[in-house]
């Protein structure tokens, strides 16, 4: 039987780890943490009851996922409205996920905000099927993705002055956000697209249950198909994997590297290890008393809240981080998931998931700048406060090797990287050691409970597997004819 070994229990590993197991692969998957899941893991942070994501929290594109959406038992649940922006002067832009009521709640920006993404959003599935993978590559749906490129490649600061509200402008500025890359820089404007698609293709979803319940889901697939996760086991050399046919390795390319060693070409190697990471996160839970008081009302019922101001200021934070200085008020994203998923509350104590973009690396402690920008638009937030629970950016990097300096995306989102990551290579998730394929979010389509990296790597192994079998054959069949 075909044996394969997966260092790393994450969405992508565990994807990877899926697909070769659906080829009849036997798998096992080896992870360093006492539980299974990397980004997409639950608990009780604060206070007993109270469900909190460790990382992950909303999936605009694990919804959309061409891999996800082939996984039975996964259990989504949406807001009532999916993303609120809210402004200084007691305003927000809204998201739904009906394009209709989006227009209409942008004004006069809203037949603008329509004629772009209601095309994006109808063609969001073949677009996924296009984008969830290396770039490099002959496209099978030209005009959906012409359509889509032809804006992707701009600034995200160019794109968003189609629209003249400050309103739809910081709505869409917020979701370019994600992107932890300056949003004056060729190809910001994509990632932003991309997740507003979504959002009016499937939403903005949570998993019921908590992110660890995608994590459940994948595992219990991957046991039913015969393969077995084994945690609190450290993999440091190659050698410890004893001769599996392929190996996937859902980690950094810098911990790729450690884990090769003398193994791996010098080439790949000098690429892996100058490899650039991003700015990182700063995360904080609460449990709160009841609901956060935001001024505006509309933000009462989103799911997800982005706190940044206006546009320009949104571009500036977001420079200052890339340049290494923490801004006095950084952008924070607010995640309001029991809105949805009741299940994550007790009583009339609620969790309350956030984090702040700041520099990679950061030493300080932010908590007090989230606290200061949720009551900046909720006044009365601090006093709700019942119980806290800090991630920095050090210790981003504790609970999961990945995310070096605290870089959540596994990797800085660079117009080079963007197209060529981990390294300039027409075969991404080759590492060049026969039979060894990265898989991390360090490779396309990057980071994202997709699971897409782990299921692209695992097709490239499946590749692999294919070729050697075909080699096999040719030298036994020429073996054969000099008996006869």
């Amino acid at each position: 039987m075909t044996n394969a070994v997966v260092v790393g229990a994450g969405p992508n590993g565990l994807a990877g780890a899926i697909t070769l197991a659906r080829q009849g692969v036997h798998v096992t998957v080896l992870e360093a943490a006492a539980t299974p899941g990397g980004g997409a893991r639950s608990s009780e942070l604060t206070v007993p009851g109270l469900v909190h994501d460790h990382c992950s929290a909303v999936h605009p594109l694990g919804i959309g996922s061409p891999f996800m959406q082939t996984i039975e038992g996964l259990d989504w649940a949406w807001p009532d409205i999916d993303l609120a922006h809210p402004l200084d002067d007691g305003s927000a832009g809204l998201m739904h996920r009906s394009l209709t009521e989006t227009a209409q709640g942008l004004g006069v920006d809203g037949p603008s905000w329509a004629r772009l993404f209601g095309p994006l959003s109808e063609d969001f599935d073949l677009l996924a099927g296009e984008l969830l993978q290396p770039l490099l590559h002959a496209p099978r749906h030209p005009v959906a993705m012409a359509r889509y490129g032809a804006r992707a490649l701009l600034p995200a600061t160019r794109l968003a002055r189609r629209w003249r509200t400050p309103q739809a402008r910081a709505l869409y500025g917020g979701v370019a956000a994600h992107l932890f890359h300056p949003l004056t820089s060729p190809t910001s404007a994509g990632l932003g697209l991309m997740m507003v698609a979504s959002g009016h293709r499937y939403g903005w979803p949570v998993a019921r249950g908590g992110s660890q319940s995608i994590t459940d889901t994948l595992v219990a697939t991957l046991e039913a198909l015969g393969g077995k996760v084994v945690t609190g086991v450290q993999v440091r050399t190659l050698a410890q994997l004893g001769s599996p046919d392929v190996v996937l390795l859902d980690t950094s390319p810098r911990g790729a590297a450690e884990i090769l060693g003398d193994a791996l070409p010098r080439r790949v190697g000098r690429a892996y290890r100058r490899f650039r990471h991003g700015p990182a996160a700063f995360k904080v839970d609460f449990a709160i008393d009841g609901h956060i008081p935001w001024r505006n009302e509309a933000c009462r019922r989103a799911g997800t809240v982005h706190l940044g101001g206006d546009l320009k200021e949104i571009v500036h934070t977001e420079a200052e981080i890339h340049r290494g200085r923490m801004p006095e008020q950084p952008f924070v994203l607010v995640g309001q998931q029991y809105l949805a998923d009741p299940t994550r509350s007790a009583g009339a104590l609620n969790p309350i998931w956030a984090y702040a973009h700041v520099p990679h690396g950061y030493p300080g402690d932010a908590t007090e700048a989230v606290v200061k920008q949720i009551e900046r638009f909720a006044p009365g937030f601090r006093e709700q406060i019942v119980a806290t629970s800090q991630r920095t950016t050090e210790g981003f990097s504790a609970y999961n090797a990945n995310y070096v300096g605290g870089d959540i995306i596994t990797g800085a989102n660079s117009p080079r990287q963007l197209v060529f990551r981990p390294r300039v290579a027409l075969a991404p998730y080759r590492t060049g050691v026969p039979g060894v394929f990265l898989c991390s979010a360090a490779t396309p389509p990057g980071a994202g409970v997709h699971g897409m990296c782990g299921f692209n790597a695992a097709r490239s192994a499946l590749g692999h597997l294919e070729g050697r079998t075909r080699k096999t054959a040719v030298v036994r069949s020429t073996q054969g004819s000099h008996h006869r």
